[in-house]
């Protein structure tokens, strides 16, 4: 296995400050109720996972797999759902967990897919958002990081299913 040129862009300390101010900021905005959090495999599992630990709110979780990246660093352009939620979410408030808001395609395709369910509301938490690389009009309600292009590892992100496990958030350097 070829070995990853890889920078250190935010360090695991640096997450979780932020991780623990996401779950405030949505801790306070659902306060009340409780929350269906939707996870995209896979990258946002782990993301997803210290979010709810950090949630003051009950909430109730579930997944979907959306595929738009080939074995690429970019998007193939097309987005293909490969597993649905098995949760009913109408009438209820709806949280859906990224990992990275790249070209805003695949988050734009879930986002009208479960309005046709019709919950009460859906808002958007993204781990980063790398704005520049947008093909879709799209922005996340609550967002970690706001980076610039560059392929990014570690904390659930992969390259090729590498580099998923660093604590760290790492750009590869080419």
């Amino acid at each position: 296995m070829e070995t990853l040129q890889k920078e250190v862009l935010y360090p695991k300390e640096v997450i979780e400050k932020r991780v623990k101010e996401l779950a405030v900021a949505i801790s306070r905005d659902y306060e009340g109720k409780e929350l269906i959090v939707i996870g995209i495999l896979k990258g946002a599992f782990i993301f997803m996972a210290d979010l709810i630990r950090c949630l003051s709110i009950p909430c109730r979780v579930d997944f979907v797999r959306l595929a738009s990246y080939g074995a690429g660093a970019s998007s193939s352009g097309k987005v293909v759902m490969t597993k649905d939620i098995e949760t009913s979410i109408k009438d209820r408030d709806i949280l859906i967990v990224e990992d990275i808001v790249d070209t805003g395609l695949t988050l734009s395709f879930l986002v009208d897919w479960l309005k046709e369910r019709t919950p009460r509301t859906i808002r958007v938490c993204a781990f980063l958002d790398k704005r520049k690389r947008r093909k879709a009009p799209f922005e996340a309600d609550y967002v970690g990081f706001v980076i610039d292009d560059g392929f990014i590892v570690g904390y659930g992100l992969d390259f090729n299913e590498k580099a998923r496990f660093l604590p760290d958030i790492c750009v590869i350097r080419e």
